[in-house]
């Protein structure tokens, strides 16, 4: 796999309007571009993007009766060298065996926190291992970071 280079393009797979805005303006401070949104698995499949997403953040619970963990699955269908990162009040709910994603962001997440976290996985993606500590609101799955 060829890493990327920063800026990182995101899409954000989220139902809340508030927290959409609050990440956007986070990962664009932080120099990266928010290349899409969309609120539901059902938007995600209609979803033309002019090139494939570096990192996808996705919330567990999504609008129109639609879930994280489809989300996640049709992400890596579309985009199979797609970062996940869920962001989600309910980390518990993510099964423990499951494929997939790189991690986990609990909500509710400051917006510094979400800045070291949005650092850390720019570094683990880019030019593993970080060199960032691992922010306490991160959970890594697997070998995230690893080289």
């Amino acid at each position: 796999m060829n890493r990327p280079t920063p800026p990182l393009n995101v899409l954000l797979i989220e139902d809340e309007a508030l927290i959409v805005m609050d990440m956007q303006c986070a990962i664009e401070d932080a120099g990266h571009c928010v290349m899409g949104d969309v609120a539901s698995v059902g938007q995600l499949s209609a979803l033309d993007l002019p090139q494939h997403p570096d990192i996808a953040f996705i919330d567990l619970n999504l609008a129109e009766g639609s879930n994280g963990l489809d989300a996640c699955n049709l992400v890596k269908q579309r985009w199979s060298d797609t970062y996940v990162v869920f962001v989600t009040a309910n980390p518990k709910r993510i099964p423990v065996d499951f494929e997939g994603s790189h991690g986990v962001i609990a909500k509710p997440f400051t917006y510094s926190g979400l800045m070291q976290t949005i650092r850390y996985l720019s570094e683990g993606i880019c030019a593993p291992p970080p060199n960032s500590s691992k922010p306490p609101n991160f959970v890594a799955f697997g070998n995230f970071g690893s080289a």
